[in-house]
């Protein structure tokens, strides 16, 4: 006869294989529905300016402060394992020093929450009722992932370690995003296409210059 600790070890070694076996395949159930994202990024707006592009800053430096316009449809990105998305648009820019380097600076970015997960989101009392209700009897949401901005200002400025960043060419929006799982690995925005998982179609600017140092009045009546 078995004791009750050996006969306890086998009931939750069994139940760990099972529960195990179900994560693996809901884990790779994922790579059977296919993702089609797609998007189109244009720049609006763009200027640099000298001061404090931060509040912790310790000395004036150039940074470029970018308004664009953002249109993606990421829906097919949403599924029964999705737990949230995390979507973000970076500028980036050849490095001045190596052709095999890119400098890269994150300029907006936002969570978006399958309604499973809408109690992770960090939103205050009003916000949290509205979104639980636009979502109320739905597991999934796919409607969540389609974005339209219009003249969106950027959540960050972009600098440089040199502290220049006027006349800078050659510089590109892109558009990225993280698929966050309930169970299995992060997947990031792919460079190749694999099975139904397929590139995101556009997602990238035009190509643009970041203009002079903006002068303030005060300095062109000085000069």
């Amino acid at each position: 006869m078995h004791s009750t600790v050996v006969r306890a070890q086998n009931v939750f070694g069994f139940f760990t294989t099972v529960a195990f076996a179900v994560a693996a395949l809901i884990a790779f159930s994922d790579i059977l529905a296919p993702r089609t994202p797609s998007s189109n990024v244009i720049v609006k707006d763009v200027q640099v300016v000298k001061g404090r592009p931060h509040y912790y800053s310790s000395k004036k430096e150039e940074y470029a402060v970018i308004r664009f316009s953002l249109t993606a449809d990421l829906s097919s990105l949403f599924n029964w394992n999705t737990k949230q998305l995390f979507v973000y648009v970076s500028a980036s820019w050849p490095n001045a020093t190596s052709t095999e380097l890119v400098n890269e600076a994150v300029i907006w970015d936002t969570i978006i929450t399958n309604p499973s997960a809408d109690h992770l989101q960090n939103i205050g009392p009003a916000a949290m009722k509205k979104l639980v209700r636009s979502a109320k009897g739905k597991s999934v949401d796919p409607s969540r992932g389609k974005l339209d901005l219009k003249n969106q200002k950027a959540k960050y400025q972009i600098t440089a370690p040199t502290g220049k960043v006027a006349q800078t060419n050659d510089v590109v929006l892109n558009l990225h995003y993280n698929v966050q799982p309930w169970v299995g690995i992060l997947t990031w925005t792919p460079r190749i296409e694999f099975g139904r998982w397929k590139k995101i179609k556009g997602g990238v600017s035009k190509k643009f210059k970041f203009p002079a140092l903006k002068v303030k009045k005060a300095e062109e009546k000085k000069a």
